[in-house]
């Protein structure tokens, strides 16, 4: 546990250029103060007193703005930074060297069984507040952009930006056959949305001149 503790405030030093000392670090930081109850927590769950690991979970969450289900597995050397609104949900994995930055979702999207949450690969960079939903894989290196919603597997060292997140980069070079850029679904269902207005008023065009021509006849007879 002390080992995973050293391994986090290191993880801070180096992913924060505003930290002074790591003293500072362990005194003040969030995420750090999060990771070690989740820490105990975790050991509650593990030795099967559920209860109590809840209980622990949900009073960091109260002390640090972070909530992290107790089953969670973390490995040392994570970073969380400021923290606010982070949820990490039950069956989500994360390895070393991973940075979460405030208001992100490592949750699931509520149709699933089982593995349910994403399983974060070493060296990911999660932006604010981006939701990553559903049991995948992220991999090595990648980086998910502020506000992305990500729904399918990402490969190693990719960018993802976008609702719904889409990769845009890997390996910092941009992908040559954008297929997904081609097809966007949000603007799709906007024009398929407009289509209907209009059909719709084109229909209600044609009742009113059915309704106006018998007042015609009638006036004319």
């Amino acid at each position: 546990m002390f080992k995973r503790l050293r391994a986090d405030i290191n993880a801070a030093k180096l992913n924060d250029p505003a930290a002074r000392s790591k003293f500072e670090i362990w005194l003040t930081y969030s995420g750090v103060k999060a990771l070690s109850w989740h820490r105990w927590a975790h050991f509650l769950y593990k030795i099967k007193l559920k209860l109590f690991a809840r209980i622990t979970s949900q009073y960091a969450k109260w002390l640090t703005g972070i909530e992290i289900h107790p089953a969670a597995k973390i490995a040392g050397g994570v970073f969380i930074d400021h923290g606010e609104g982070v949820v990490i949900g039950e069956t989500a994995e994360i390895e070393e060297g991973v940075v979460i930055y405030q208001g992100v979702t490592l949750g699931g999207t509520g149709k699933e069984t089982g593995k349910r949450h994403p399983t974060i690969k070493k060296g990911v960079v999660i932006s604010a507040g981006a939701k990553v939903l559903g049991g995948f894989t992220v991999g090595e290196y990648a980086k998910i952009g502020a506000g992305a919603v990500v729904l399918k597997e990402v490969p190693p060292y990719a960018t993802v930006v976008g609702i719904p997140g889409r990769v845009v980069r890997i390996n910092g070079e941009k992908i040559a056959d954008l297929e997904q850029e081609k097809c966007d679904p949000m603007l799709e269902e906007i024009c398929h949305l407009r289509e209907k207005v209009f059909e719709l008023e084109e229909r209600l065009n044609a009742l009113s001149k059915v309704e106006e021509s018998p007042k015609k006849t009638k006036k004319s007879r």
